[in-house]
C-alpha cells in the first residue's frame, strides 16, 4: 500500500471521527464540554452577546487559542439569521421573536458550533475560492461579492462547515474546528 493511500485512510479515519462525535453530547469525564444558548433575533444586542458567550464558553474550557476564530464564526452565523431569516409559516408566531439557537460541542480533538434558526431555505454556502489564493490578498472589496461574504469568512476559518435540515422545519448551519494532537487549544495547521 502507497503512502498516499495510508494518508488518506488516516484522513477519511479522523473524518469519521470526528463525524461520529458530532452526533452526541461530550460527556465531561472524556474532557468535553456542552453549551447550548437560545437567542432571539430582535434584540439589538443578540450578535453581540452571541460572540460573548462564545469567548466565556470556550476560555472557561480552556480553549484560548480559538476564541478569536470562534467568535468571528459565531458572529458572522448569528448576524446571517439576524439580517436573512423569514422563519418557515410553521414555525412563525405572531408577535413572537426570532429564535437562534446557538450550540457548542468541545471535544479534546474538535469544536463543533451550530447555528439554528426557523427558516428551511438552504443557506448559500460558497462553493470553493472565487479567486485564486495568491490574489486574494490584493483584491479590493469592490471585486468581492454583494453577500456570501460572511459564510465565505466561515470556511476560511473553520475546517468544514455544512447545513443540516430540522424535523420540523428550521435549519442548522455547523462547523468544525480540528484541534491538533487531541489537545485543546492547539489547533492544525
Amino acid at each position: 500500500m502507497g503512502a498516499r493511500n495510508v494518508e488518506q485512510r488516516k484522513y477519511l479515519a479522523s473524518e469519521l471521527d470526528a463525524y461520529a462525535h458530532w452526533f452526541t453530547a461530550p460527556d465531561p469525564s472524556s474532557g468535553g464540554c456542552f453549551l447550548a444558548l437560545t437567542l432571539f433575533a430582535e434584540f439589538s444586542d443578540t450578535v453581540r452577546t452571541a460572540r460573548d458567550m462564545t469567548a466565556a464558553f470556550l476560555r472557561s474550557a480552556g480553549a484560548d487559542q480559538i476564541v478569536d476564530d470562534a467568535r468571528l464564526v459565531v458572529s458572522e452565523l448569528v448576524g446571517n439569521v439576524v439580517n436573512h431569516v423569514v422563519p418557515d409559516r410553521c414555525l412563525a408566531l405572531p408577535g413572537g421573536g426570532r429564535r437562534i439557537d446557538v450550540t457548542f460541542k468541545l471535544w479534546p480533538k474538535w469544536l463543533f458550533i451550530g447555528v439554528a434558526d426557523e427558516d428551511s431555505t438552504p443557506p448559500m454556502l460558497p462553493v470553493g475560492e472565487p479567486f485564486a489564493p495568491q490574489l486574494v490578498g490584493e483584491l479590493s472589496e469592490a471585486v468581492l461579492p454583494d453577500s456570501g461574504r460572511g459564510l465565505l469568512i466561515v470556511q476560511r476559518l473553520a475546517t468544514s462547515v455544512w447545513w443540516t435540515p430540522e424535523d420540523k422545519g428550521g435549519k442548522t448551519v455547523w462547523c468544525r474546528f480540528d484541534f491538533d494532537g487531541g489537545s485543546e487549544g492547539e489547533l492544525l495547521s
